[in-house]
């Protein structure tokens, strides 16, 4: 099925301008619920929505492979749906355009702590270990700093990412609020650059750092940037 132009290059991080439906001729090599005393309405009604999340879950996976690899301009609907092995009318159906496919790959929740919680000593520490853990079991934070040293849009996805998560979790530990948005630049990069080196360079002397190890390095520099009262 050939590609719809204007629909593909829509804006980054635009609405789809198509509304996403669930088909119902989604992939079906999916096990399927239990059915057994269902009558056949309620038995595919049942069977729908895993094959929906199925479906859903390949193309998420195989976009953000792409994107990493391609770039959001040279990455296409079409390749995606080859890597994700299904039509790439099913990639429109449920995400309109390239705009809304790459909207939905780069929705990062970060969870950052609430640092009021802890010892005011331990903000580092503890900031520090919850993105190391965080990168070592997402995949997707992996896949978006790809994305972002290498594409624009991902890079303001990253920075978004940080304005709306981050910088209220620092605000609330910073003895000068008004420098909130400078110290969270300064403890991205550590923990991006930590990130880029570790997990996406594969640079030797980093990946062999030991969790703990790796956190007892930037925890005092991200400390210092957290709670210092001037440089």
């Amino acid at each position: 099925m050939a590609e719809h132009a204007p629909s593909m290059d829509a804006v980054p991080g635009a609405a789809p301008t198509t509304a996403p439906v669930a088909p119902s001729d989604a992939p079906a090599d999916t096990a399927a619920p239990a059915t057994d005393g269902l009558a056949p309405d309620e038995a595919a009604d049942a069977a729908r929505p895993r094959r929906s999340d199925a479906t859903r879950a390949a193309i998420l996976a195989a976009a953000r492979d792409r994107f990493a690899a391609d770039g959001y301009e040279r990455a296409t609907i079409r390749a995606i749906a080859r890597d994700a092995a299904i039509d790439p009318s099913m990639v429109m159906r449920y995400y309109g355009n390239k705009a809304g496919l790459f909207a939905a790959t780069s929705e990062i929740e970060v969870h950052a702590p609430d640092l009021t919680h802890y010892p005011r000593d331990e903000a580092g520490a503890r900031l520090v270990r919850h993105f190391v853990e965080r990168w070592e079991s997402d995949e997707t934070l992996t896949a978006m700093m790809r994305v972002g040293v290498t594409n624009e849009a991902g890079a303001e996805r990253m920075r978004g990412v940080f304005a709306e998560q981050i910088k209220p979790v620092l605000a609330a530990v910073c003895p000068v609020p008004e420098e909130a948005p400078t110290r969270a630049a300064l403890i991205a990069s550590q923990i991006l650059g930590m990130a880029l080196c570790r997990y996406v360079l594969h640079l030797p002397p980093a990946v062999d750092l030991g969790r703990d190890e790796l956190i007892a390095w930037l925890a005092p520099t991200v400390q210092r940037y957290l709670t210092a009262e001037h440089p």
